[in-house]
């Protein structure tokens, strides 16, 4: 009696797998109907079940609403919204100023700042040229690793801060400039370089335990304050505003204004300026070489920059001479970068010998 029921037990289960095994072969023949939905759409209901279709159909309702109130002036489509429509939670438009004034204030906090003149009043052995071949080496490094352009600007800050305390011997600065783009990958990149690679990059002249000490001393001279705002955090909020006058978002021009924010890098002179006004500088140059006759500054750009085109003028001109090779120009690997296809070869782009001095007068 036990083994028929038993038997009969086994045949229902074989059933049944068969059954489950069928719709599932059905479903696999069918093609998936993948569609990404933000999130931020979702209405904020517990236990809710939204249709892809009424999501997409609402965004078009809205988007044809918007349309109707739209301005038919010709103007760029950045002029109104540089800091994103307030819809878009990306953007965080309701409180970027809010943002923005705070990284303005974290950037001219002493502790998170070098000193303006720390080569001549701190080190004896490091000058000019050698902390350039460091930050070039770097570039170098930023590129065969794979290393976000944020990770290469606080590396610099970095070093820049470190040697503003420390005085260094010129044998050890290679060894300061991995330990500290260890530091700024662990801060920025998702997957950051191991010390063995930061080792074999110098082709083994440090060994793991003198990269891991200069780490340690590096954060306590930065008393572990290593989130400041670089010049590229500045640059992304001024790139949008630089585009008042462009329908379209321009990416020669964004790349040309990367080429020249990380050759600045490279000219222990830009040290002393705030990252604002070195990213606010390259914003002025940018815009003069992508159309030299036609002034460069304007009103949108002082109220989002908080600089007039006079307080520019001498960090520009530095900026102008790097990109002329008149300043730095055996220093090629930033220069070697932004001639690939990639970047829109904007590092070949011609540039007037000079800029004339009425772009420096106030707006």
């Amino acid at each position: 009696m036990n083994s028929i029921l038993e038997k009969e037990n086994c045949v229902r289960i074989t059933r049944a797998a068969k059954k489950r095994a069928a719709v599932l072969a059905s479903a696999e023949d069918q093609p998936l109907n993948k569609k990404r939905v933000v999130l931020g759409e979702l209405p904020n209901l517990s236990n809710a079940t939204v249709s892809v279709n009424e999501v997409h159909k609402q965004k078009a309702k809205a988007k044809s609403k918007s349309s109707k109130g739209t301005s038919t002036k010709k103007e760029g489509v950045f002029k109104e919204d540089v800091d994103g429509k307030p819809e878009d939670p990306q953007m965080c438009a309701p409180y970027v100023s809010d943002i923005y004034e705070y990284l303005h204030k974290m950037e001219v906090d002493p502790k998170r700042r070098p000193l303006p003149d720390y080569l001549e009043k701190v080190q004896k052995d490091v000058s000019p040229n050698m902390r350039g071949i460091l930050v070039d080496w770097l570039v170098e490094v930023a590129e065969e690793y794979k290393i976000v352009s944020d990770t290469l600007y606080l590396t610099v800050s970095y070093i820049d801060r470190f040697l503003s305390f420390n005085v260094l011997n010129r044998q050890r600065l290679q060894l300061l400039g991995v330990s500290a783009m260890l530091i700024a990958s662990k801060y920025e990149e998702i997957n950051p370089p191991n010390v063995e690679d930061f080792c074999y990059i110098t082709d083994n002249t440090y060994t793991k335990e003198e990269v891991v000490k200069m780490e340690a001393d590096i954060l306590k001279t930065l008393k572990f304050e290593v989130g400041n705002p670089t010049i590229k955090t500045l640059l992304r909020r001024f790139t949008r505003a630089a585009q008042e006058d462009y329908k379209t978002s321009n990416l020669q021009l964004e790349y040309l204004g990367f080429y020249l924010a990380e050759l600045s890098l490279l000219d222990y002179n830009c040290v002393k300026y705030l990252p604002s006004l070195v990213a606010a500088s390259v914003i002025f140059l940018t815009r003069f070489l992508m159309r030299p006759n036609t002034h460069p500054w304007s009103s949108t750009l002082q109220k989002y920059t908080g600089y007039k085109a006079t307080d520019l003028k001498e960090c520009v001109l530095i900026i102008h001479d790097l990109y002329l090779s008149r300043r730095g120009g055996g220093l090629q690997a930033v220069r070697e970068k932004y001639k690939q296809h990639k970047f829109k070869c904007v590092a070949n782009m011609p540039s007037p010998p000079e800029i004339p001095a009425l772009y420096f007068d106030e707006v």
